[in-house]
């Protein structure tokens, strides 16, 4: 609507300007402005209303109402304003190619009805070139404005599939920060009430009801930690590495550590991803294995933090294909490391992670 009435107000003012100057500038000489002076001017002017919604028609209607005006000898008026800001419009909205021709064109025609041809030429050209040339230069800026609209837009859906890919990542770590706390503890208190329940002996039966009250606090401490990812959660490092072998160890697994880790200090995404790679690794060994003893060694070897975790015992066949196993690779890529897993040799099962030591790490 606003744009509508500036058309309005555009037309109305060259209307003005033309009568004013018209009426001013009249003299015997020239042609009465009655009755056809004044219905070129006003049809000229009156185009302008229209000429965004049909820029091509009120081109030719100004072109129309222009030529004649001066060459029947009517009084002096500036009715090519009419003509120039149609030519600007479509100059703006259909490309400078369009306007170029009509310039052209309407050039050649005043000047084949002058007497001075070429005199006329020279002074209608500069008048003629300077709306396309000015459409043009508004085309272009309306042009940087939609790619600039574009980019944001752009920017903004990026921004909003990053959020949302950030999102899905973070609730796929909390899932599987759960899936390792769950099955570590649940797995322990599967053997120690187990053992509970086949022992004949009181002292042995409560030893393993305290291991199960142990092992379950651990659980709900370590799932509190993790569903409070928005309060700065205190998450596990390698610095908790013992207290993972002797929950271990409550289930009758030996467990064999030998960590060495010297200075620099690892990033404590590592360190996590370290923890809960050995926390599954041993899961599977107290789950799936017969193993009576497993080995297991943390050290720093140049630029990455090694783990090796192998067991002597004879393993099931879902430890190779199940979840667990994905997991650990998983968080050994998700930090820039790499992960191997598969029967020994001689018998057994054997884990191997190397994960970045340095700042490298993602």
């Amino acid at each position: 609507m606003g744009r509508k009435w500036s058309d309005v107000a555009v037309a109305v003012g060259v209307l003005a300007l033309d009568a004013g100057t018209a009426l001013s500038t009249a003299g015997g000489d020239d042609r009465p402005l009655m009755p056809w002076g004044w219905v070129l001017l006003v049809a000229a002017s009156v185009a302008l209303v229209w000429r965004q919604r049909f820029p091509l028609s009120v081109l030719a209607v100004t072109a129309a109402a222009t030529l004649p005006y001066y060459t029947l000898g009517f009084a002096d008026a500036p009715i090519v304003l009419a003509l120039v800001i149609a030519l600007y419009t479509v100059a703006r909205d259909r490309g400078p190619g369009l306007a170029l021709g009509v310039a052209g064109g309407l050039a050649a025609a005043f000047a084949a009805t002058a007497d001075e041809p070429l005199a006329v030429a020279a002074g209608v050209v500069p008048v003629l070139l300077l709306p396309v040339v000015l459409g043009e230069v508004a085309r272009g800026r309306v042009r940087r404005t939609a790619q600039a609209e574009d980019r944001a837009r752009l920017a903004e859906a990026r921004a909003e599939q990053e959020a949302l890919r950030g999102a899905a990542e973070e609730r796929l770590r909390i899932a599987r920060e759960l899936h390792d706390v769950l099955a570590h503890q649940l797995a322990l208190i599967n053997v120690q009430s187990g053992a509970a329940l086949h022992t004949r002996e009181p002292d042995s039966a409560f030893e393993a009801l305290r291991a199960i009250r142990t092992a379950s606090g651990d659980a709900l401490r370590e799932i509190r930690s993790v569903l409070g990812v928005l309060r700065e959660p205190v998450q596990p490092d390698l610095a908790a590495l013992p207290e993972l072998f002797n929950r271990a160890q409550e289930t009758g697994l030996t467990v064999r550590a030998r960590v060495s880790l010297p200075p620099p200090v690892v990033p404590p995404a590592v360190q996590l991803a370290a923890y809960r790679i050995l926390q599954e690794a041993l899961t599977n060994v107290v789950r799936h294995s017969s193993a009576g003893a497993v080995d297991v060694r943390v050290e720093q070897t140049g630029g990455q933090v090694e783990i090796l975790v192998e067991d002597d015992g004879r393993s099931e066949g879902e430890v190779e294909n199940g979840n667990g196993l994905r997991g650990m690779a998983e968080r050994a890529a998700a930090v820039g490391g790499e992960f191997q897993a598969g029967p020994r040799p001689g018998g057994g099962f054997r884990v191997l992670a190397r994960l970045p030591a340095g700042n490298g790490a993602r």
